[in-house]
């Protein structure tokens, strides 16, 4: 009877290269034979290595057989885990505790934002051929009105102190981005880019200008964080104007406020309107706003919201008599 018996069962990240193992991981495969269900890169990357991996039914008897020869087998789990043959495996053990220990040893771990390769993956299936009709049919001009629907519904969870809301509405957010992206690689090839691409020019962004952190350059507070950012923003973009970048599509009271405050940061005093008209008392309005250090879209919005509510109570009650 094989009393002192070893079973481990060998998990991997399928997020990461086959191969890329800990060095215990290696120990292991290396001192024991190893068996899985089916064949996988991983399989593929040890058997490269000079590890042979026999593909076997999942089925625990076979392993509790092969402790008949050796003190200690291995199952390499498949991307999936095989957590039902685990479970299986574990309960046969239960019964004959005395036969072997079953123990689980992880080979490689997910890094953090492994999820988001799983998105990248999902979402080339959906827009590549055999996919989503609908997807595989948009453009980023058609995709232009959901951007902002969903980036709205975020601001709305945070407004709203909704966290798991936020969440949620954020991975929408995140479909927008990985969707724009994956379009983005059918492109004719001079123009074509991908999700690579757009988060290899975040991080370039993110180092460059945050040299406090990565360069080692010493500053003295928040508002010198800001500056650098402002003034390295400049050198990268080259603009001609200090209005320059400024999304012009965003609401007209955050347009107004950024346009002041633009120019405000660089210092020029630019005289307001002086009309009677709508526009000119709207845009005086804002810019007294942002002198008392109030955020007009936002308090607007409040307002807006509370009359809503009132008119939802209206509405409850009946007309007025």
């Amino acid at each position: 009877m094989p009393g002192a018996g070893r079973i481990v069962l060998l998990v991997t990240s399928p997020r990461l290269p086959a191969g890329l193992l800990t060095a215990a991981a290696w120990d292991l495969v290396r001192s024991s034979p190893v068996y899985a269900a089916a064949d996988s890169e991983q399989a593929t990357a040890l058997r490269s290595a000079g590890v042979p991996v026999t593909v076997v039914e999942a089925d625990p008897e076979l392993l509790v057989a092969a402790l008949a020869t050796h003190p200690t087998v291995v199952w390499l789990a498949g991307a999936a885990g095989d957590e039902d043959f685990a479970r299986r495996l574990g309960l046969r053990l239960a019964r004959e505790p005395s036969l072997a220990e079953l123990e689980l040893c992880y080979g490689s771990w997910d890094p953090p934002g492994a999820r988001l390769l799983d998105a990248v993956a999902v979402m080339d299936r959906l827009a590549s051929p055999g996919g989503d009709p609908w997807k595989r049919q948009q453009t980023h001009e058609t995709l232009a009105p959901y951007l902002l629907e969903e980036s709205y519904e975020a601001y709305d969870a945070i407004v709203s102190k909704d966290l798991a809301a936020l969440r949620e509405e954020l991975g929408d957010v995140l479909l927008q981005v990985v969707l724009h992206a994956r379009l983005a690689e059918n492109l004719p090839e001079a123009e074509r880019w991908t999700v690579d691409d757009v988060a290899g020019g975040l991080v370039d962004k993110m180092v460059r200008r945050n040299p406090h952190v990565f360069a080692g350059e010493e500053v003295d507070g928040v508002q010198a964080i800001i500056d650098n950012w402002e003034r390295i923003k400049k050198e990268e973009k080259a603009r001609e104007s200090v209005l320059d970048g400024i999304a012009l599509s965003q609401p007209a009271l955050s347009l107004a406020a950024k346009i002041l405050q633009r120019t405000e940061r660089a210092g020029l005093t630019v005289q307001l309107p002086t009309g009677d008209d709508l526009g000119a008392a709207l845009l005086r309005l804002v810019a007294q706003a942002r002198a008392d250090g109030l955020d007009p879209e936002a308090l607007l919005r409040q307002a807006a919201l509370a009359y809503a509510d009132d008119v939802r109570a209206r509405e409850n009650v009946g007309p007025a008599e």
